[in-house]
């Protein structure tokens, strides 16, 4: 069966660009619009992994990450922050909630991306 990745992103421009990108790796990918949304989604569907923006409404990136590592359910599926916000300390504050990448997006984010979750297991390697 495909890997299923939850895609936690406010911006339907991005994460149609994501999913699309995603999609042609042979991935099931579903969107969740802001981190509250998110955070039932992953404890409802239990993604192979979860993609996440810093920047969302509702719940913030960093927090939805530190909830889903404190859940049993949760706490084993990768996080990958995919976010516009690429300093030093923003990375830091990403990896420290609990994030496994963290990944800025700029013009290598969606092989980056791609990389990563080849990196964790969940892509085959090609």
């Amino acid at each position: 069966m495909a890997p299923y990745i939850l895609l936690v992103e406010d911006s339907r421009t991005q994460a149609l660009r994501f999913q699309l990108e995603l999609q042609r790796c042979g991935v099931r990918v579903d969107v969740a619009y802001d981190g509250f949304e998110g955070l039932e989604r992953a404890r409802t569907h239990l993604p192979d992994a979860i993609v996440l923006d810093v920047d969302l409404p509702g719940m913030d990136g960093y927090a939805l990450c530190q909830r889903l590592k404190q859940e049993n359910d949760t706490a084993a599926v990768p996080v990958i922050m995919l976010t516009h916000r690429d300093d030093a300390r923003s990375t830091q504050t990403g990896l420290e909630s609990g994030a496994d990448d963290y990944i800025p997006k700029d013009e290598f984010a969606e092989r980056n991306l791609i990389e990563s979750l080849r990196a964790l297991g969940v892509l085959q390697q090609t």
